[in-house]
């Protein structure tokens, strides 16, 4: 009997990472991205320890990433009226201690194009220029219908296509997302003395803003400016270069202290977007077509949690698979149902919180006017004297 298809789309972050597990446990997965190539777009990424407990189940892949561990993280504050360091913590290191799964930061590129190329050696296909355009449910299948004419037949059907998700929307119809009021604004720069030679990735608080600055590993550092800005389009795209030679001459943060000016002026590029998220799903799939990730549960990058809990969902999904599947043939739509419920029932309320947090995260480190940042500053001061707190800033 030929293995069961199962079709994945999108190759981003975790569209890779699903199709190799599925292939691991049995499966014939192909994956499709509706672009030409691996994305170039975005800058750093952070696994967390839940994110790298599960890329650690698929041997080799951590490796072939190559990110850079994460021992500390360090807090301060550029506001005139409270400045320097607020605290520093260990959290990184101890959970790394604790569970074995390390915490650390990669360039978005790299490990995008990184997991394509070490799915494809799993023996993944990976299609590109195919854009979905609709999904046909039978009963003992899927049909999917690219824009280019192609279509293909699958047992069922994972959507890892993110924020902007047409699989949702085939599934769903169109939905808005929701500006949360805050822009990204951001670059990768070569490291400053300040920070070389640290595992350390820091924020830094201002008035109605603050920058996280993460060091790569391999020479750069990324950077984003969090800000309270009119509404700006999610797109991840340089905002021109007259645009970003002005802002790394003249913008606030030139004179920011901390290596952060200097990361600012002598950035490789810069993009700013809009940072959005999207109203609660009450489900994540229909007939044998499931969502995770972003195209389910979309979030704002405040907690660093967004891949890590694509993640989860990846590792539960196997799990469930196997408890109701094990043979790893063609599922009945009763089999898919009890997986994606019991999935949905988990998952569910563990991403609601997350981007409920994220949200809140953001509003608290963007805060506006002295005496607020004051106290947001004596609250970053309280979260590293207790460990428990801390655990809020990283969301696991």
């Amino acid at each position: 009997m030929s293995p069961t298809r199962v079709g994945v789309i999108g190759a981003g972050i975790a569209g890779p990472v699903l199709a190799m597990f599925l292939k691991q446990k049995g499966y014939d997965p192909v994956l499709y991205e509706r672009l030409d190539a691996p994305s170039d777009q975005g800058l750093g990424i952070a696994l967390q320890a839940n994110g790298t407990a599960v890329l650690s189940k698929i041997p080799g892949l951590l490796d072939a990433i190559g990110g850079h561990t994460i021992d500390e993280f360090f807090f301060y504050s550029a506001l005139p009226e409270d400045a320097g360091l607020l605290g520093a913590s260990e959290h990184p290191r101890r959970l790394r201690e604790a569970t074995g799964h390390p915490l650390m930061t990669v360039r978005r590129p790299l490990m995008h194009q990184r997991v394509i190329d070490f799915a494809r050696t799993r023996g993944v296909p990976v299609v590109f220029g195919h854009n979905l355009e609709a999904l046909e449910q039978h009963d003992d299948g899927v049909t999917v219908a690219f824009a280019n004419g192609v279509k293909e037949t699958f047992s069922f059907v994972v959507g890892c296509d993110g924020l902007h998700s047409k699989t949702r929307v085939c599934l769903f119809g169109e939905m808005s997302a929701d500006y949360t009021g805050v822009t990204h604004c951001g670059g990768v720069s070569p490291t400053p003395e300040f920070w070389k030679g640290k595992r350390a990735p820091a924020d830094i608080y201002g008035n109605g803003v603050y920058m996280i600055v993460a060091p790569m590993g391999d020479g750069v550092t990324a950077w984003a400016i969090n800000s309270r800005e009119p509404e700006a389009k999610e797109d991840w795209r340089s905002i021109g270069e007259d645009a970003t030679e002005d802002f790394k001459k003249n913008s606030q943060f030139v004179n920011w202290p901390y290596g952060a000016g200097e990361l600012v002026t002598t950035s490789m590029k810069v993009v700013k977007y809009g940072i959005y998220d999207r109203q609660e799903l009450k489900s994540w799939h229909k007939g044998r077509v499931l969502l995770v990730g972003d195209a389910a549960h979309p979030t704002s990058p405040h907690l660093g949690q967004g891949a890590n809990q694509a993640y989860e969902d990846v590792n539960l999904l196997m799990e469930l698979l196997e408890k109701h599947n094990p043979a790893a043939g063609p599922p009945s739509t009763p089999t898919l149902e009890a997986v994606f419920t019991e999935l949905e029932r988990t998952r569910i309320p563990r991403t609601s919180e997350m981007v409920k947090k994220a949200r809140m995260q953001g509003e608290m480190r963007t805060v506006a006017g002295v005496e607020a940042c004051v106290r947001r500053n004596a609250m970053i001061r309280d979260m590293c004297s207790d460990p428990e707190k801390m655990k809020a800033r990283f969301g696991a």
